[in-house]
């Protein structure tokens, strides 16, 4: 009787109804990376500013992150979606490792991922979503596209200006924010955040249009 047409078809249906349901499930779920340096003496630092987002995010959904392969790890949800918030522990320029081990690991596509870092190009605080783009001299972008083989993935590049002499980029990005920018900075961190969960909740092309600023 257990290999009897019916009984098949029911087999059949239920390994369907599964993998329905995996499907489903996968496309709820978002991967969002920031990038850092892992140590006390980067915790501050512009270079940090996606340890910082996540950070808040985890805060604000009472999240713990826990130590996994390449990354400090947790997960978040909201609106029926999940976020996997991912802080490489590979130092900056090796991020791609850790993307490429959540994106398989989840079973999610480039296009279900954001990644979050700083930016010289943009004045602090100004926030630009993309869908795709250059790695623009970042080493932790860079790598990633390396690791990938391309650079369409969404990003959030946050502005930290680039007021700093000539040969100083080094030192600039591996130094804390101004105490004037400090006064700014936790609310624009906040809505950072907010186009982390937007990004899930309405979309990439809704969410650049809400949140990227002029």
């Amino acid at each position: 009787m257990s290999n009897s047409p019916i009984t098949k078809l029911k087999q059949w249906l239920g390994l369907k109804q599964e993998a329905a349901a995996s499907i489903e499930d996968t496309s709820m779920k978002y991967l969002i990376v920031g990038l850092g340096n892992i140590g006390p003496e980067y915790a501050e630092t512009r270079h940090n500013i996606g340890f910082m987002v996540l950070d808040y995010l985890a805060q604000k959904f009472d999240a713990k992150f826990d130590t996994g392969r390449h990354s400090f790890v947790t997960e978040i949800k909201s609106k029926g979606r999940t976020y996997v918030l991912v802080k490489p522990t590979t130092y900056m320029n090796l991020s791609g490792k850790a993307v490429s081990h959540w994106l398989s690991s989840l079973k999610l596509t480039p296009d279900q991922m954001m990644v979050i870092t700083d930016d010289i190009a943009l004045p602090f605080g100004k926030l630009r979503i993309r869908a795709k783009g250059s790695a623009g001299g970042h080493n932790g972008l860079k790598h990633i596209e390396q690791t990938l083989g391309h650079n369409n993935y969404p990003r959030l590049r946050f502005g930290v200006g680039d007021t700093f002499h000539k040969g100083k980029q080094v030192d600039y990005v591996l130094s804390n924010f101004s105490e004037d920018e400090k006064i700014d900075l936790p609310g624009i961190i906040e809505k950072a955040a907010e186009s982390v969960i937007a990004f899930g909740s309405i979309g990439l092309e809704r969410t650049m249009n809400q949140f990227n600023t002029k």
